[in-house]
């Protein structure tokens, strides 16, 4: 599904942004986080504005390369809830409204262009997507990454599907039912990381990672990951997994979780 059309991002360079940064180098796209104040939790626009601004790189013919970053101390953790429940709250953008709801496990599925995931910070919840969508994710080998979902009450069900196609199953369930921290060490092993370096190396990393790959032909790139995703089909399973998300959302444990999280106690769980 394509949320927005070639016509509509072609000035995506000069477009206002409320949530994301967007700057082209060369042949890179880069596609910042900037809701540092809130660990660049996932607001609805925010998620609009980086479909819009992957849509834009899909298209543009000298975008080769997309890389994914943030500013703040995390890169992303996970859906701000109390916007994707309506109380989105004012911001300044001019990206329009999509086609359709983006489903962010979707999100980096149909740009066709390797996409570089550069982990400075902790990363949490539904910001893993951005790591299961990437080809390559460089990452600080001091941070954490944590699904802590099923201590809200709510289950990572699309987090979930998006990192069965990369990591062994046993190893996600587990992931996920013990709401657990791993390790970026952990993560590398498991095949979730592709390049741990020191923080100071994060950029050095991604230039050589960018200057090896630039030497390969990238029409030739992008249609193999084109035959990747057909190869591959998820966007029915990620709707079913979303409507799954908003009745763990609805359930008395679902409520409960989220109303201890926010009064900072511990949950009473009745299993309904």
């Amino acid at each position: 599904m394509e949320y927005y059309n070639q016509e509509q991002v072609q000035n995506a360079l000069d477009e206002k942004y409320a949530f994301i940064e967007v700057a082209k180098d060369n042949n890179c796209l880069y596609l910042t986080l900037n809701r540092p104040e809130k660990k660049n939790a996932l607001h609805p626009q925010m998620v609009n504005e980086m479909a819009f601004a992957l849509t834009y790189a899909k298209y543009e013919k000298s975008i080769w390369f997309v890389v994914l970053q943030a500013n703040g101390d995390y890169f992303c953790s996970g859906a701000d809830l109390k916007a994707f429940m309506g109380m989105t709250g004012e911001y300044n953008s001019s990206i329009p409204a999509p086609t359709s709801q983006v489903l962010i496990a979707e999100l980096l599925k149909k740009v066709f262009k390797p996409i570089i995931t550069k982990l400075h910070g902790d990363v949490l919840a539904g910001g893993l997507f951005f790591l299961a969508g990437s080809q390559y994710v460089v990452a600080n080998k001091n941070i954490v990454l944590g699904l802590p979902e099923v201590k809200r009450g709510l289950f990572p069900f699309q987090v979930m599907a998006s990192l069965m196609e990369i990591l062994p199953k046993r190893k996600v369930l587990d992931w996920c039912i013990s709401g657990k921290n791993i390790d970026a060490q952990t993560a590398h092993e498991w095949g979730l990381i592709t390049h741990l370096v020191a923080f100071e190396n994060l950029d050095n990393q991604i230039n050589e990672l960018v200057t090896e790959l630039a030497q390969n032909s990238p029409k030739a790139i992008s249609l193999g990951l084109e035959a990747y995703d057909t190869i591959f089909p998820s966007s029915e399973t990620h709707a079913y997994l979303l409507e799954m998300l908003q009745k763990a959302a609805s359930s008395k444990d679902g409520m409960e979780g989220m109303m201890a999280f926010r009064e900072k106690r511990k949950p009473v769980w009745k299993g309904e």
